[in-house]
């Protein structure tokens, strides 16, 4: 029995969602603990992309049972959307439960999102704009919606007849835009919830007693470390923790049932959005990036900001997380580059940076520092194992592992499910490094 969280170990959009839909093939339970629609995991089986924003990825096997846990917030409607999306695609939806005390996006979150954000003017964040962070600001004042009170009449209209109301005066008086019926925005939420209601459970009670049934439970991140509210790129930053710690949160679970942490970690970087990015490629290589990455957001489509492999921010993943072994994705994106630059550590104000400054400021002003090594000029696509891969790819696998003093479990060639080579399944198997740290050039066995 192994219980695993997976984690974004750079700015998100890492192919969480891919690692995920693997590894729940080994698990019993997927749960996710943070975020909301605001995420975007891509799953590719076959010929079918399945494009989820808030059901785990682990909803395509029909024996995992899925959670959506307390710490995300929930667009109701789109939730709905991807039920029927996958239904229509002939995918079963009863596994699938949500958690009574997770809380709900209303109508006047994704406003009240938008006209602050375009009010913001170059102090803009880029949020998404589908009303997270004034859903989670609500949670946070003790004036939020969950979804147990969509599931009483009478409990939402009292509550919503304030809550309108005095949301209605900033939506006038600050933005300038209509108000919001209090009548029509009941009767819409109640039909959500007369559609939700067979899924709707105590989340908390659920994982507990598949706990102490020693199930395999995989907890699910959205976003990445470097968005974390506390721990990330403050301000450009989500509302929630998608750090390891908040799968403890919010789930409702105890840190000593986690058995294992797995980072994902692009072979490159990528953030979506504002905020420093030390190493963001501007020119050719940037946009050979872009377009072999197909580095387009899954719930905005905004394209997505490329640049070199940092392992000062993965570092900080490591520690931050305490993150045991690393999913490696898109090394086939590298496949035509003569040169791979690595950024080793930072310059600031003349002195070498070796570790992630807390200091926003003082992060805007780091300059990459970079080591050059050789490509491999050779498709890595069709590859299986890690004989397979050309010298040089392993050797920057390598190179990875020891900057980041954590070893690689996984490492994914494509999009799809069989372009992955799984060197450890951190739920069942063994122990295993690949390119330990220790300076075995070769899988071995801890």
């Amino acid at each position: 029995m192994a219980n695993v969280v997976v984690i974004g170990a750079q700015w998100g959009d890492e192919g969480k969602g891919k690692i995920t839909d693997l590894l729940s093939k080994s698990a019993d339970v997927v749960v996710r603990y943070q975020g909301g629609v605001n995420a975007g995991h891509t799953v590719v089986v076959k010929d079918q992309t399945f494009k989820l924003h808030l059901i785990p990825s682990g909803i395509l096997y029909p024996e995992t049972e899925c959670i959506i846990g307390c710490g995300t917030v929930i667009d109701p409607k789109v939730l709905i959307e991807e039920l029927d999306q996958l239904i229509s695609l002939n995918i079963s939806t009863d596994n699938l439960l949500i958690s009574e005390t997770a809380h709900v996006t209303m109508p006047y979150h994704r406003l009240i999102d938008r006209a602050s954000e375009e009010h913001r003017g170059t102090h803009k964040i880029g949020t998404t704009g589908r009303g997270i962070g004034p859903t989670y600001a609500d949670k946070s004042e003790r004036t939020g919606i969950r979804v147990v009170d969509l599931m009483d009449a009478d409990t939402l209209r009292k509550q919503l007849h304030w809550t309108i109301n005095y949301k209605n005066g900033i939506l006038e008086k600050l933005y300038g835009l209509p108000p919001l019926d209090v009548e029509a925005v009941t009767a819409e939420y109640l039909e959500y919830a007369d559609r939700l209601r067979p899924h709707v459970v105590d989340s908390s009670l659920k994982i507990y007693d598949a706990i102490r049934r020693k199930r395999n439970i995989l907890f699910e991140g959205a976003q990445g470390t470097l968005l974390d509210l506390d721990h990330g790129t403050y301000p450009y930053v989500t509302s929630s923790n998608p750090v390891a710690g908040g799968a403890c949160v919010g789930t409702g679970i105890g840190p000593t049932v986690i058995d294992r942490v797995i980072g994902v970690a692009k072979a490159y970087t990528t953030r979506v959005g504002e905020g420093p990015f030390p190493t963001e490629l501007h020119g050719e290589v940037g946009t050979l990036l872009c377009d072999r990455g197909a580095e387009f957001g899954t719930t905005t489509g905004r394209q997505r900001r490329c640049g070199w492999f940092d392992a000062v921010i993965g570092r900080y993943a490591v520690r931050i997380n305490g993150l045991d072994c690393l999913a490696i994705t898109k090394l086939d994106v590298l496949d035509e580059m003569e040169e791979i630059q690595v950024c080793v550590a930072y310059e600031l104000d003349g002195q070498r940076c070796e570790d992630f400054p807390s200091n926003s400021r003082l992060f805007a002003r780091c300059k990459p520092i970079y080591k050059t090594v050789p490509g491999w000029k050779r498709s890595t696509e069709e590859c299986k194992s890690l004989e397979d891969l050309p010298s040089q790819a392993l050797d920057y696998l390598k190179f990875l592992a020891e900057l980041m003093d954590v070893p690689i479990a996984i490492v994914s060639l494509g999009a799809s499910r069989d372009q992955t080579i799984i060197v450890e399944d951190p739920i069942h198997g063994p122990k295993r490094a690949l390119l330990y740290t220790n300076g075995t050039p070769q899988a071995v066995v801890k």
